[in-house]
């Protein structure tokens, strides 16, 4: 595949847990960008929370065999982070710009043209979800769907921005310190692996901690500023006419961000799957609630799991699909542990 250099161009090549990571000069900046699979397949680009990259908050999904069978088979991967967000980034220099959300936004086309991609699907956590929404409102030829997760579409409530504003200062004058961490991790996981005095943290807290210390404090602190700023977007998304898929921890801080969400787009063109027992990051902590949903979202776009790669004991194996999975009516059903909506 031959890649455009009008505006962008790459500064360096490594590997990344299998992936090759291209470091990309856009006009506000260098975006990392790890792609896994056969490029000349459709492109599905993913963005991630605040202070996270595609191993924090993506590898529960991707890396399980079934995921690996239904997204590899259909998709090649390009994980995209948020500025300074990647494994050995440097911090921002003070005297750079600040980038709005709408600057954010901007930089992802700007990296599908380098690589010479159209239309892509995208997936989203929270504060990335916000973006790519926002980016499929500025370019609606450029995607195809959404599949967001414990997405933002209004602008911060008084609560959110204060705590977010006490998260900022904890990050600006102690760096990433204990309790901005665990500010963070109350984002992304629910009580029940986060653990208690009796409970240990369960493995994926543990690992997301120890992530989270790579991070620098002051790239963080930008991404949350510029989402502390970020517009509402509700009114616009009526107008959203690419189909979305949204799941949300019912035990979310922005669960309700969610079902606001929901209500303001298309009801022909969106449903939204709410994951029992789970926290925001439901791509970690609850990886498998996401596989059958998607496969049928999948389905409208003519995309299938292949059939000879599956294990016999994935939920996705046909003898575990009810018929009725695959009626537009399907996502009206109960499917443990994830319980869903559509508005028909």
């Amino acid at each position: 595949m031959e890649f455009s250099s009008d505006s962008v161009s790459i500064d360096m090549e490594t590997i990344s847990l299998g992936g090759k990571e291209y470091l990309v000069k856009t006009r506000l900046g260098t975006v990392s960008v790890v792609v896994f699979g056969d490029q000349d397949k459709p492109a599905l680009v993913t963005y991630p929370d605040l202070a996270l990259n595609h191993i924090s908050c993506f590898q529960g999904l991707f890396f399980s065999p079934e995921a690996s069978s239904l997204l590899l088979h259909n998709f090649c991967i390009y994980h995209i982070s948020p500025p300074g967000h990647e494994l050995g980034a440097a911090p921002i220099v003070s005297n750079d710009f600040s980038r709005s959300v709408d600057d954010l936004a901007d930089q992802i086309v700007e990296v599908l043209n380098f690589f010479g991609l159209g239309a892509v699907m995208c997936m989203g956590v929270t504060a990335g979800a916000y973006i790519l929404t926002l980016f499929a409102m500025k370019y609606r030829q450029r995607v195809l769907g959404l599949i967001l997760v414990s997405p933002l579409c209004r602008a911060p409530s008084w609560t959110e921005w204060l705590l977010n504003k006490v998260m900022s200062n904890f990050l600006y004058f102690y760096g990433m310190c204990g309790m901005a961490k665990e500010l963070l991790l109350k984002r992304y996981f629910s009580k029940e692996v986060r653990g208690s005095v009796l409970v240990p943290e369960s493995d994926i807290v543990q690992a997301c901690r120890r992530l989270l210390d790579e991070r620098q404090s002051i790239n963080v602190c930008r991404f949350l500023d510029a989402m502390n700023e970020r517009p509402d977007l509700s009114e616009g998304l009526r107008k959203l006419y690419c189909r979305s898929l949204i799941f949300v921890g019912e035990n979310s801080p922005f669960h309700s961000e969610a079902l606001h969400m929901t209500s303001k787009l298309d009801r022909r063109y969106s449903a939204l799957v709410e994951v029992q027992a789970c926290g925001s990051m439901v791509t970690e902590e609850q990886p498998h609630a996401m596989l059958i949903p998607i496969e049928y979202f999948l389905m409208g776009y003519g995309l299938y799991r292949p059939t000879l790669s599956i294990s016999p004991r994935s939920p996705l194996s046909p003898s575990c699909i009810s018929p009725e999975l695959l009626s537009p009516e399907s996502m009206g059903l109960k499917l443990k542990p994830i319980r869903t909506r559509i508005s028909l």
